[in-house]
């Protein structure tokens, strides 16, 4: 039973606007990404080293408004792009997510295009601890998104979290 770093999240209030955002700070461009139907928002993406990435992260004004709140806070206004939260790749996520104490209805199955995964999701949206406390995601199908995505010549040195 292990975990990984999987990927940085990064909410914007608009895709554009946290996509130049982004770009700008690491003069890298971005790849396009897609819709998450059962979220209404979609995302951009870009590959810092084997198996982990940075998703630019959005409502999307074109999909219908879900039954559900939305992941990583996107149910309430994001005043400008933040790097929001992180999420740790699992290959057992129900035995992590037993041992963290995630309710069952928290984990969650999404899929956008071929890629299928579940995704720990608390039932209100919000990020916990300030989205220091990871989100676990476990990879089904599809292979895993630094499979397609270019080598823009980034890469994750560390990552430092902090939270009062």
């Amino acid at each position: 039973m292990t975990t990984r770093l999987d990927h940085l999240i990064v909410t914007a209030p608009a895709l554009g606007l946290g996509v130049s955002a982004v770009e700008a700070a690491l003069g890298v461009r971005l790849s396009p990404g897609g819709q998450h139907g059962l979220m209404g928002t979609h995302n951009a993406l870009l590959r810092l080293g084997e198996g982990c990435y940075l998703e630019v992260i959005a409502v999307d004004p074109g999909a219908p408004v879900p039954a559900r709140a939305r992941w990583f806070g996107l149910s309430r206004p994001v005043p400008r792009p933040t790097l929001a939260h992180w999420a740790l790749a699992s290959d057992d996520i129900e035995a992590w997510a037993a041992n963290l104490g995630v309710a069952a209805d928290e984990l969650i199955d999404m899929q956008r295009g071929d890629y299928r995964w579940r995704i720990t999701v608390p039932a209100d949206g919000y990020l916990a601890e300030g989205g220091v406390v990871p989100s676990l995601i476990q990879w089904d199908a599809g292979g895993h998104p630094t499979e397609r995505l270019p080598d823009a010549g980034c890469s994750l040195l560390a990552l430092v979290l902090a939270h009062p």
